[in-house]
């Protein structure tokens, strides 16, 4: 008899108890971000055909240029999330502050906050690599039936109620956390229908991979440096192999499947790190410690990092955790 898929759908219907404080909603606001991604999805597997390749002539707050797709992905997820009366702010990489959801009948009286990047690793659509979108929800904080308030979203990770990742590559996979393991489903492309098929995602312990921009070797700190030393040096288990895409979802998910590390620290070119701790580290960090690993700023949890700004920026060492634990002892004590 053949084995029946268990869709997204359904997975998050039957898995509605897990939910904190649930009455339909969390569910509703998943739905929503699975039907964003297969919008955005289809306008990426068709990016070589139609103008939505390269710059968009703007900057983002970062001071970053956008690209074409960035915005698109920005204007597709905030739509869904807005159209459907499902959250009651939104915070997006792309946008210089957060979006109080208003005007709409009992709006404001909705629970959650969405903090999303909707197109990580943008700048690779050129050259058809893997790129990603990152979502992280909170519940609000402030009074429900008020407006939404910096607060709502400068909460620490350990807070978040649900996050996850969307990456679109050979298949497009939707990967989320509720605070009950890490889960991931197949896009069939030909249905339009996310299917059940990574069940209780898992780290493995260790691994052979290290995902670093080496070519930022000299601006690192002296611990990283040592750290890598110790990745290439010719051991009994090493040396490690180095695989770097560029996408943070793409490096992230590889190695959650084949045990890994990534790394994005701090440099003299970047003094503060380069990712964002709401919209990509947060949320990274949450499914690593679903999925049995581990995240850290080089020294602490990223968890338990208190944010003080949407756009503050920290390093990042997550994967395998008996190789993040290494290249903590390594890269030395809280100074």
């Amino acid at each position: 008899m053949e084995k029946r898929h268990i869709t997204l759908g359904e997975f998050i219907i039957d898995n509605q108890k897990h939910f904190k404080y649930s009455s339909g909603e969390l569910s509703r606001l998943i739905n929503s971000i699975r039907l964003a991604a297969k919008i955005v999805n289809h306008e990426v597997n068709k990016a070589g055909l139609v103008d939505i390749l390269g710059e968009a002539g703007d900057t983002n707050i970062q001071g970053e240029d956008q690209q074409k797709l960035d915005v698109y992905a920005n204007d597709v997820f905030k739509s869904a999330l807005i159209n459907r009366e499902i959250v009651c702010g939104i915070a997006s990489e792309e946008e210089d502050d957060f979006i109080t959801i208003q005007g709409k009948e009992n709006c404001n009286s909705n629970k959650y906050v969405v903090l999303i990047d909707p197109l990580d690793g943008s700048s690779n659509i050129d050259v058809n690599v893997s790129v990603g979108t990152i979502f992280s929800i909170y519940r609000r904080i402030t009074p429900e039936g008020t407006p939404v308030q910096p607060e709502d979203f400068l909460q620490k990770g350990n807070e978040q109620v649900a996050a996850g990742y969307i990456v679109y590559g050979t298949s497009t996979m939707l990967v989320y956390t509720t605070g009950h393991g890490v889960n991931g489903f197949t896009l069939n492309p030909a249905l339009g229908t996310f299917y059940l098929s990574h069940p209780d995602m898992q780290f493995p312990e260790t691994g052979k991979i290290y995902s670093i921009n080496e070519g930022y070797y000299a601006h690192f700190p002296q611990g990283v440096k040592d750290y890598l030393k110790y990745c290439q040096a010719e051991e009994e288990d090493r040396p490690y192999t180095s695989r770097y895409i560029g996408s943070l979802v793409s490096d992230f998910h590889r190695n959650m499947i084949k045990g890994g590390i990534y790394i994005y620290p701090t440099s003299s070119k970047a003094p503060q790190g380069k990712l964002r701790l709401l919209y990509e580290c947060n949320p990274i960090a949450f499914l690593a410690e679903q999925a049995n690993g581990k995240a850290t700023d080089g020294y602490q949890r990223i968890l338990d990092l208190k944010p003080t700004e949407l756009h503050q920026r920290v390093p990042i060492f997550c994967g395998s955790s008996i190789m993040v634990g290494k290249s903590r002892s390594l890269y030395g004590e809280i100074p």
